[in-house]
C-alpha cells in the first residue's frame, strides 16, 4: 500500500519539475526576445543604455576610470624563474632561522 502512494507522490512531483521547468524555459526565451527587440529599437532613454557602468575595481578613490593596465605580466625564461625562486628561498630560510633565535622567546 505505502509503495502505491510514494509512487503517486513521486510522480506528482516530478510533473511539477518538468512543468515549473518548462514554463521558467519559455518565461526565459520570451525575455532574451524581448531584450534583443528592446535593445534593437533603441528603448526607453537611449543616453542611458548607451551609458555603462564601471565595473567599482576600474574606479579610482575618486570615482574615475583608471586607463592605466592593472596588471602586467612580462615573460622571464625558465632559467631566470628559477634563479628567481631559489633566491627567495634561500632567503627564507635564513629569515626563519634569525627567528629560532630570537632572545625574547624562552
Amino acid at each position: 500500500m505505502w509503495h502505491i502512494v510514494y509512487i503517486i507522490a513521486f510522480a506528482v512531483l516530478a510533473i511539477l519539475a518538468i512543468t515549473n521547468l518548462v514554463r521558467n524555459l519559455i518565461l526565459l526565451g520570451g525575455n532574451t526576445r524581448r531584450a534583443q527587440s528592446f535593445q534593437a529599437k533603441g528603448g526607453v532613454g537611449g543616453s542611458s543604455s548607451d551609458r555603462r557602468v564601471p565595473h567599482p575595481e576600474l574606479l579610482d578613490q575618486d570615482g574615475q576610470m583608471i586607463r592605466e593596465p592593472l596588471l602586467v605580466m612580462r615573460s622571464i625564461s625558465v632559467k631566470d624563474a628559477r634563479e628567481q625562486l631559489d633566491s627567495l628561498y634561500e632567503g627564507q630560510g635564513s629569515s626563519l632561522d634569525d627567528s629560532d633565535t630570537d632572545p625574547d622567546v624562552s
